[in-house]
């Protein structure tokens, strides 16, 4: 199996948990660290909409407090037919830990391959 199959598959597993009763808008994230540990996370929402979390930060964050700080690929999978990015606090926090991240996004229908300097050209920096 490739890191683009297995991402997918654990991404779209990790989607199932999501905890989305506001959106209905399900998405699932697994991280592969440079080290070849896979970190998984699913969006949680809230009542607070500002609260809400991202999947794809949940696994990040799950990385980085698990000691890993350095990351190869990523698979997003959502719920939807449409295809649909990463958010722009995303990008951010994923340009923070790996400029050249691959992304897997995947939707119903089709998944595509991005660099990550491809979706964030223009990240913020210190």
């Amino acid at each position: 199996m490739t890191d683009k199959e297995l991402l997918i598959k654990k991404a779209r597993q990790a989607g199932k948990q999501a905890y989305a009763p506001y959106s209905r808008f399900r998405v699932g994230a697994a991280l592969l660290t440079k080290s070849g540990r896979i970190f998984t996370g699913s969006n949680v929402e809230n009542a607070s909409y500002g609260l809400t979390v991202c999947a794809e930060r949940v696994a990040i964050f799950k990385a980085v407090s698990a000691g890993e700080k350095r990351f190869k690929a990523m698979g997003v999978v959502i719920s939807s037919r449409k295809k649909t990015r990463p958010c722009g606090a995303c990008l951010q926090v994923m340009n923070e830990f790996s400029d050249n991240l691959i992304l897997y996004l995947s939707s119903k229908n089709k998944t595509e391959t991005k660099k990550l300097s491809d979706l964030l050209p223009n990240p913020f920096t210190l």
